[in-house]
């Protein structure tokens, strides 16, 4: 049991990290390829689905860690 949560808790581990560099410090996935990010909007798109997906992960993470914490 605790090899498949260990197992669950490095492949969450990657995720989160493939997810967060694709966020790209706050500007956005349009100026990764060369967009300008001259002024604020909101995300949208591509953008929201890795923000929720990020935090998402980070949840699972943190309650699968959790469990390892307490199983025998």
């Amino acid at each position: 049991m605790k090899n498949i949560l260990l197992l669950i808790n490095i492949v969450l581990s990657v995720a989160i990290v493939i997810f967060i560099l694709v966020q790209g410090r706050g500007a956005g996935l349009g100026s990764a390829w060369g967009g300008g990010g001259e002024r604020f909007q909101t995300r949208r798109g591509i953008e929201k689905v890795v923000l929720w997906s990020t935090a998402i992960a980070i949840v699972i993470f943190f309650i699968v860690s959790l469990i390892n914490l307490f199983a025998k």
